[in-house]
């Protein structure tokens, strides 16, 4: 079998409808200056799903992600189950997986997304008065509001969601109320994501410090230990655990290797990261070359091995198993959240030992 990936698809390029201040990926429309407008063409996306269904993979696992995906409007999507109906190989697993702000979705889309079982996660920062100091739309007006709307049109759909919330310099010292917001809105499968942005070396206004996300984790830790650990999933402790248990990674920030998956722009130009849509590590176009060819670029294997190229600290670092060094993006040469990593599972990996103990116990009498 060939080294399994998956597909984080921009069919809408970084257009957006919100104007997120912290977005890292709005500038990158600049790598397509020709139009203002960016869409992916009925050819570019029957390539991509025909192309990527013919290799060999276990689970085919698509991620639909902008920008904003839902800009290409339900017919895009029906044309993506259709495309993979006809291509899929008989007996394989296709999964769908969209990252939405949540702000353009309806009932219609709702009931599509649930009836070909579309995984929906929905960016959500907090309550509305942390939620909206970055999260705005292009007219600098809030957005907390239209978020819940798409998120009541999911819940009377019983179309499957989780929730992602960045954690920058607006809630990083307010972990426990996001946390307990999130639970009494009745959102029990939750992701949090580092802020960490720099301009010429420079920390931007809404980047995080090691120690602030150190606290953060913890306090996130505090409100879910004991009592919510079998009813509130945290992806960050769910790949902790899985490591653990099975020695694998769930996450790629964990795991030892940047070799998970490829990014798919509008164009069908494709890169190894969507952190690093870089012209210098342009891999090709889905038109031209195969996912063969991708994985045995120098430019990509050279860019997997960046997670294990660690500096001496990491080296020594007990923790190394649970970090190989963190992102390559937050590297300076060190990880800018090192410190924050190491306050974390300083207090917490006894018990996430001890969790992971009871649970082989269980799961072997």
């Amino acid at each position: 079998m060939e080294r399994p990936f998956s597909l984080l698809i921009k069919p809408a390029g970084a257009d957006c409808n919100l104007n997120c201040i912290y977005c890292f990926y709005l500038e990158k429309g600049e790598l397509y200056p020709d139009s203002k407008i960016h869409r992916m063409s009925d050819t570019v996306l029957e390539k991509l799903i025909s192309s990527y269904l013919q290799t060999s993979q276990e689970v085919y696992a698509f991620g639909w992600q902008g920008g904003e995906p839902t800009l290409m409007g339900l017919p895009f999507f029906k044309k993506v189950v259709s495309l993979q109906n006809r291509y899929a190989q008989q007996g394989s697993a296709v999964s769908n997986g969209l990252q939405t702000n949540g702000t353009l979705l309806n009932d219609e889309m709702a009931a599509f997304f649930k009836e070909f079982n579309f995984l929906l996660g929905v960016s959500i920062d907090g309550p509305a008065e942390i939620h909206d100091i970055y999260r705005k739309n292009i007219d600098g007006e809030s957005s907390h509001r239209r978020v819940l709307r798409g998120i009541r049109a999911l819940r009377r759909q019983k179309t499957e969601f989780n929730v992602l919330t960045l954690v920058s310099r607006a809630n990083v010292r307010r972990g426990k109320e996001v946390y307990h917001y999130l639970k009494e809105e009745g959102f029990f499968f939750h992701q949090y994501i580092p802020c960490v942005e720099y301009r010429n070396g420079t920390p931007l206004p809404w980047s995080l410090e090691g120690e602030d996300w150190g606290r953060f984790l913890l306090d996130i830790f505090s409100a879910w230990y004991p009592q919510d650990t079998r009813a509130i999933s945290i992806r960050q402790f769910d790949a902790i655990l899985q490591r653990l248990i099975s020695g694998t990674s769930a996450i790629c920030t964990i795991g030892d290797s940047c070799s998970q998956y490829f990014v798919v722009e509008h164009t069908g130009d494709v890169y190894p990261c969507d952190f690093f849509v870089d012209p210098d590590l342009k891999l090709g176009n889905v038109m031209h070359q195969t996912w063969q060819a991708f994985s045995r670029s120098p430019i990509y294997t050279n860019f997997a091995k960046r997670k294990r190229d660690l500096p001496e600290t990491c080296n020594l670092c007990p923790f190394l198993e649970f970090c190989y060094g963190d992102c390559p993006k937050h590297r300076a040469p060190v990880s800018v959240l090192c410190e924050g990593w190491k306050l974390f599972y300083r207090e917490t990996l006894p018990v996430f030992r001890e969790i992971a103990r009871t649970f082989l116990t269980a799961s072997n009498p």
